[in-house]
């Protein structure tokens, strides 16, 4: 899983997993959900991310093994 916060056009890119996208999806007009071929969530986007998430504090809370 990576976090990128892209401070000059404020997006936030979550990916999940790394993975060849086949479909990017509007959940609404600043937000996109990337999808692989088997309909795997891959990333998530968020335009306007200072103003719609907490982007000043990011808490890590457990790690898979």
């Amino acid at each position: 899983m990576r976090f990128q916060y892209f401070e000059d056009t404020d997006t936030l890119y979550i990916e999940f997993r790394c993975s060849d996208i086949a479909e990017t999806r509007d959940l609404d007009e600043n937000t996109l959900l990337e999808v692989d071929a088997a309909g795997n969530v891959c990333a998530l986007t968020f335009e306007h991310a200072s103003q719609r998430t907490d982007i000043d504090h990011v808490t890590l809370e457990g790690l898979a093994a």
